[in-house]
């Protein structure tokens, strides 16, 4: 325990921090040996970097390695608490530097997400002219947040979450460096599951659960009931980035007619409390544009679904959507209507310009109608089955709806049909 607090005013995450890449753990795709970014690293011959990807999977830690490494200025900000002028103060060092010095400055942005368009527009020249080389570090996918013009002078690097061996390889890492610290190995493997490869979360969780648990003999063990404590709940990345992309899977799941996929989705938009109507409008939008008139009822469901979870929220919610979800994916699947709507506004986008044949236009009034307005029209109600075959709707023939032969659909198609034959 006192060789745990020689160094207590800081995190473990921060003294774990490797000293070379020896140390280093995971991200083999992007620093494994005799990868382009190491070696660019071990020659200090770097150009400007985005790292993005999820907390705690060695972003900075990397950064940090590059610090010690090289041998141009290193200037860490964080774009959180940074402001222009500070931007400018650091560029105008960089100049000062590259000009006396013949060193060049490596400027690492941490959260440069959360520079808006005019600050990350204020790195621009000098990213481009060389004065600096900028590293930036993002959770978010950089597509969206970063410039596109600085992310085409930069080489983006993805950081992926840890595997669970590389998870565990951090525990062991550290119970090495503190050897008066055990744990048990349920403890560990809880551990490694409720981290979600998240680094820094596992060394925290260490750092919790050693400062409030007494030693005994000197030794301080660490059992799955105090690390179950110490981490609680498990968190999971749901960025912008993220919310997009389970809201994708989610409906390609219940497109796709896979119930257990929809659900697993659906869940995870549930924990980490994404707002239940955006949900809801989701699945209305999937009962029309992939279930269709396959079945009818899917939409009544899915709208019915978007009307309750307004009213009643979590955790009531989770069940009238689990409900909507399960239906639509299991309902039997037509895209007809849908692709029926937009090949008619295709036409219309397209030129194609009818005019209301004379027959089917409005005459309320007797004048229009002496005019000839609405003359000819046949009142389908006035005919056996409400249909009358000679009677046009449309000036030139033109085929939109096609319908599929699954479920409810497959009786539109065969009404359909049979009105034209008999």
């Amino acid at each position: 325990m006192d060789l745990f607090k020689t160094d207590l005013g800081m995190p473990l995450a921060k003294r774990m921090s490797p000293q070379d890449f020896a140390e280093f753990v995971g991200q083999e795709h992007i620093v494994g040996e005799g990868r382009l970014l190491r070696r660019a690293i071990e020659a200090d011959r770097l150009n400007s970097l985005i790292f993005s990807g999820p907390p705690g999977t060695g972003k900075t830690a990397l950064a940090n390695l590059i610090a010690r490494k090289t041998q141009a200025e290193f200037i860490q900000l964080n774009a959180v608490n940074s402001k222009v002028a500070e931007l400018r103060e650091v560029i105008e060092k960089a100049k000062a530097t590259l000009a006396y010095h013949k060193r060049r400055t490596i400027l690492f942005l941490d959260e440069i997400h959360r520079f808006n368009k005019a600050q990350q527009d204020a790195l621009l020249p000098d990213v481009e002219s060389g004065v600096i080389i900028l590293i930036g570090a993002t959770t978010e996918n950089p597509y969206f947040s970063v410039n596109p013009a600085l992310i085409s002078r930069s080489q983006v690097f993805e950081f992926k979450a840890l595997t669970g061996p590389e998870s565990l390889q951090i525990i062991e890492n550290c119970l090495r460096k503190y050897p008066n610290i055990a744990m048990d190995d349920d403890a560990k493997k809880h551990l490694v599951l409720m981290a979600g490869g998240d680094a820094r979360k596992i060394l925290n969780a260490i750092d919790l659960a050693v400062l409030t648990t007494p030693e005994k003999e000197k030794k301080i063990q660490i059992t799955l009931s105090i690390i179950e404590e110490s981490i609680q709940k498990k968190q999971i990345v749901y960025d912008e980035s993220a919310h997009y992309d389970i809201i994708s899977a989610f409906i390609k799941s219940m497109r796709g007619s896979d119930p257990d996929a929809a659900l697993y989705w659906l869940a995870k938009m549930i924990y980490a409390g994404e707002d239940p109507r955006f949900i809801a409008r989701r699945i209305v939008i999937c009962a029309s544009e992939d279930v269709g008139n396959a079945d009818p009822l899917a939409l009544l469901i899915a709208n019915a679904a978007l009307t309750t979870v307004a009213e009643i929220g979590y955790p009531e919610a989770r069940l009238t959507l689990a409900q909507a979800a399960v239906y639509v994916a299991a309902a039997p699947k037509s895209n007809a209507a849908y692709s029926a709507i937009n090949q008619a506004l295709a036409d219309v986008e397209s030129g194609v310009d009818f005019a209301v044949p004379p027959h089917l236009l409005n005459a309320v009034y007797e004048q229009e109608k002496k005019k000839g307005k609405g003359s000819g029209y046949k009142y389908a109600h006035d005919f056996p089955n409400a249909y009358v075959k000679e009677q046009k709707y449309l000036p030139e023939n033109r085929k939109y709806y096609t319908p599929s032969n699954r479920g409810y659909e497959k009786k539109i198609q065969d009404w359909l049909k049979w009105l034209k034959e008999h």
